[in-house]
């Protein structure tokens, strides 16, 4: 009679081997290409969970592995830069120091790296209509026929929305429709 453990390619053999190799520090990888015959990588890992083996050696391969040179920054336009004030010609020339990157070992994927460093976008500031205090309304205030756009801090006491008559297409006045619904250039569709 087959037991449930043999039935799945775990002898005993295997899994005295398995935890022999695992004890010494093998990888799962390299634990699956020393028992062969079509056990896995994710097989090695669910057979080590399901016995609970968890404290091992260092691993035997403990060289430092060598990193390649780091790569040039790339090389950005001369063009004029985005920005809201003109940058002096001493401050435009100088090259923005590198950060230097911390040694890590694991998955680096996503890390950030000093030459995909985010350029900070400023919207442009755009004049707000003016309100008087007796037409701002509170939200208790609000109906389907009022501007529902939110003017300053949620959490201050001087929060008010505009309360001005709205379109009949939307929740906003005029002013403020034109600012939350930007049309398209006909020629840009």
């Amino acid at each position: 009679m087959v037991t449930g453990a043999q039935s799945n390619g775990w002898t005993d053999e295997r899994v005295e081997l398995l935890k022999k190799l695992w004890m010494e520090g093998l990888s799962a990888s390299q634990i699956a290409g020393e028992l062969g015959e079509g056990v896995t990588r994710n097989a090695v890992i669910g057979k080590v969970h399901r016995l609970k083996l968890s404290a091992r050696a260092k691993p035997t391969n403990t060289a430092p592995r060598t990193r390649p040179a780091p790569r040039p920054a790339p090389r950005r336009p001369a063009g004029p830069s985005v920005s809201t004030s003109a940058p002096s010609m001493a401050t435009a020339a100088k090259p923005r120091p590198s950060m230097p990157r911390p040694q890590v070992m694991g998955a680096t994927a996503l890390a950030m790296t000093p030459d995909m460093e985010p350029e900070l976008y400023v919207a442009p500031a755009s004049q707000e209509l003016f309100i008087p205090e007796d037409k701002r309304l509170s939200l208790l205030q609000l109906n389907e026929h009022t501007c529902k756009w939110p003017i300053g801090d949620p959490l201050s006491k001087d929060f008010y929305f505009c309360g001005q008559h709205s379109l009949e297409t939307g929740p906003y006045c005029e002013f403020h429709s034109r600012r939350a619904y930007h049309q398209l250039d006909k020629k840009k569709r």
